[in-house]
């Protein structure tokens, strides 16, 4: 389970390590109002930040920094601390987790096209070859074990209690192991290399385009809520200021939308997105 770092000292030392690597010890809004510095992890919201969203803002004058992150932890007290002015890799239920239990004042701006969790096996092509003892990975963070929970509730491999919470889901709430399969919990980046170890695993979007797993090779794919759209947040003292705003306007933008259709078809889009895309359709072509 992923747990957030709560000892002053080595949220002390790495934060200090995100500012020695962002070339300076003070939040970078507070030395250049037009530079903002996006943190996020590798692959597709970075791929999204670099092909559509940083090209907007430097059209606006902005310079843009990307910052890379390998877990989901630091994106979010880095954001707070103010080495970034904004970072995307979470979605909501985890954002309004994380940032209760850590006391963080960080909000949602806005949504973006997101990478559904799935279902992948390097050595098996159908899910029907489940049977007994079985090992199949999850996440181990609960919002995203939660999301493969219900995904293997709907699968028919285990039978999830009575009224269970889908967005609180746990292995306590397995009230039967319905195809006797052993389940696996690991942090969210290593799933992709658990392929290697375990007959299916559930990975992340993010984490599977990264490791050049395609989207449409899922055996499985949830129907992504709205709970777990992912987001950039930002501080929240910052959500009315113009570089937010601007930020905001970039991933709502026609521009973007372009993007998103001609390099992340197979994403989930935004309510915005779907929106746009009707009134495109609905104009006549000139």
């Amino acid at each position: 389970m992923i747990k957030p770092i709560r000892r002053h000292a080595a949220l002390t030392t790495m934060l200090a390590a995100l500012a020695l690597a962002l070339g300076a010890n003070t939040p970078a809004h507070a030395k250049d109002p037009k530079e903002i510095v996006i943190g996020t992890s590798a692959g597709p919201y970075a791929d999204q930040i670099k092909l559509g969203i940083k090209p907007l803002l430097e059209k606006k004058g902005y310079k843009v920094k990307l910052v890379e992150f390998n877990d989901y932890i630091q994106p979010n007290f880095a954001l707070a601390e103010g080495s970034l002015d904004a970072n995307v890799f979470q979605h909501i239920v985890y954002l309004n987790k994380f940032a209760t239990e850590n006391k963080l004042p960080i909000t949602e701006l806005v949504k973006v096209p997101t990478a559904p969790i799935a279902i992948y096996s390097k050595r098996h092509k159908t899910l029907a070859d489940v049977k007994e003892g079985t090992t199949v990975a999850l996440p181990n963070d609960p919002t995203n074990q939660a999301r493969a929970l219900v995904l293997l509730d709907q699968l028919g491999w285990i039978k999830l209690r009575d009224k269970y919470d889908p967005v609180r889901a746990s292995e306590r709430d397995i009230a039967a192991n319905l195809k006797k399969i052993k389940l696996i919990p690991l942090e969210a980046a290593q799933l992709p290399r658990s392929l290697q170890d375990t007959d299916y695993s559930f990975v992340n979007g993010n984490y599977a385009l990264a490791s050049g797993l395609k989207l449409k090779d899922a055996l499985k794919t949830e129907k992504i809520s709205d709970n777990y759209v992912n987001l950039v947040a930002v501080r929240t003292a910052d959500k009315d200021k113009p570089f937010a705003k601007d930020i905001a306007a970039a991933y709502r933008s026609r521009e973007f939308l372009d993007i998103t259709n001609k390099h992340f078809a197979d994403y989930s889009r935004t309510d915005y997105q779907l929106a746009l895309a009707k009134e495109v359709a609905a104009k006549p072509a000139k």
